[in-house]
């Protein structure tokens, strides 16, 4: 009899992990889904409209704005998985307090990259966009070539506000 109890309560168990696996294989496909969706819809854009977004600012406003709204896409689709994973009944506390993490991380370097993209226009910079992540920082700057002096500032701007060291930052400049 209590050989048959424990057997149950294997299955059980075993049922359970196959949920939360099940569960979180699924958010991840959708997750790649909709960032394959939101690529293939953002590249097929209309003739018509192609003609206007190559025409010198627009084409920088056009890049820079549509920058912007993919990045804040790709972050709105990480918090809704991670929501997803928080609001979760079959998911352990320890995977929850990791999403937990992953959000606070998240906004961290939202409001990190909102700072430094202002910075960087304080100095002078028409447009920049900021992206960071665990292990590095990237920096677009709307600017057809940048000296060795402005690359410095930049740098400077950046090592002052974070704790990136100058082989994690990756300054680009963007040309139309």
């Amino acid at each position: 009899m209590a050989k048959t109890e424990k057997a149950e309560k294997a299955k059980k168990k075993l049922s359970a992990n196959g949920k939360k696996v099940l569960v979180l294989c699924c958010m991840v496909a959708l997750l790649v889904v909709t960032g394959v969706l939101n690529y293939v819809l953002n590249t097929r854009l209309p003739q018509d409209d192609q003609n206007v977004i190559n025409n010198g600012d627009n084409a920088v406003e056009t890049f820079f704005s549509s920058y912007r709204s993919n990045r804040e896409t790709a972050r709105a689709e990480e918090f809704n998985y991670l929501d997803a994973i928080l609001n979760s009944e079959s998911v352990s506390e320890e995977v929850k307090a990791s999403a937990q993490e992953k959000q606070v991380e998240l906004l961290s370097f939202i409001e990190s990259e909102l700072v430094l993209e202002s910075l960087i226009k304080a100095k002078g910079y028409d447009d920049a966009v900021v992206t960071m992540s665990t292990n590095n920082l990237n920096v677009i700057i709307n600017k057809a070539e940048l000296t060795s002096e402005e690359v410095s500032k930049i740098l400077g701007v950046i090592m002052e506000e974070t704790d990136y060291t100058a082989s994690q930052v990756y300054i680009v400049p963007y040309t139309a």
